[in-house]
């Protein structure tokens, strides 16, 4: 049964969805079942897997629509992929109408966790109704961190409502790791950061830390991870890392 994991960031331009295809991507070179479930209404993950925008059905004709989720999903060559666009920018109002409206994308998954071994959520950039639904699907959370100074204000925000919804729709809920990015280690400031994130969340900062690298910039507008538009780039190199170290972290939890 999938591990269903939120990738989840209240500040935009943190590197999530980064993070998110590229990890999935490496997770399936390394001989995982993965899926990615683009939960943000500008769609960049689906774009980031070259995936339409308009195809239909997507999650929106499943969260609020009611729409099988086989339906949705589309294969590509690096994860199986359930697409976004902006029609669920309006999922929002819409779900407050409906029944279980925290668990429309639970209920959802919870059809297909079988076909997986990892679901991975690419939450919007807020903290709204959509990221609740994401929060309430999950077994754990995903948080990248840019490595800089406001960065690390957004963070107690982002906890406070992740203890709301563990208290209240998700009491199972539990933190994945910490993904540091857009690292330089030429600068001081990213060094501060990673260690002030290290010193909030010990032993849950993956040590492998994703650089500033232009090929990671350049790859969704190709439509593909940066493993398969450079594979020989810095970026390319740090997810592969932390592709592997997320599996060997998981793999030595089910030992357990």
């Amino acid at each position: 049964m999938a591990k269903i994991i939120s990738i989840v960031n209240q500040k935009g331009g943190v590197g999530k969805t980064t993070t998110c295809t590229n990890l999935a991507a490496g997770l399936t070179a390394l001989g995982s079942r993965v899926l990615v479930c683009d939960f943000d209404p500008q769609g960049n993950a689906t774009s980031g897997f070259g995936l339409d925008k308009t195809r239909s059905p997507n999650i929106y004709d499943v969260v609020v629509g009611g729409s099988p989720v086989s339906k949705a999903i589309v294969s590509t060559r690096w994860a199986d992929v359930i697409p976004a666009n902006k029609s669920l920018s309006g999922a929002t109002v819409e779900l407050i109408a409906l029944d279980r409206r925290e668990y429309r994308l639970k209920d959802a998954l919870d059809t297909i966790r079988d076909l997986y071994d990892f679901i991975f959520i690419d939450c919007p950039p807020s903290l709204e109704l959509l990221t609740l639904d994401a929060l309430c699907a999950a077994d754990t959370l995903l948080v990248p961190v840019q490595c800089e100074y406001y960065a690390l204000e957004g963070l107690s925000d982002l906890l406070y409502t992740v203890r709301l919804a563990k208290r209240s729709l998700n009491p199972s809920l539990e933190l994945e790791g910490v993904v540091l990015t857009m690292y330089d280690g030429r600068t001081n400031l990213s060094i501060q950061v990673a260690e002030e994130v290290k010193h909030h969340f010990p032993g849950k900062v993956y040590s492998s830390v994703i650089p500033r690298n232009v090929r990671l910039s350049e790859a969704p507008s190709h439509g593909m991870p940066v493993v398969a538009y450079d594979s020989l780039s810095r970026g390319a190199e740090a997810y592969g890392l932390l592709a592997k170290e997320f599996l060997s972290r998981n793999q030595a939890i089910s030992a357990n």
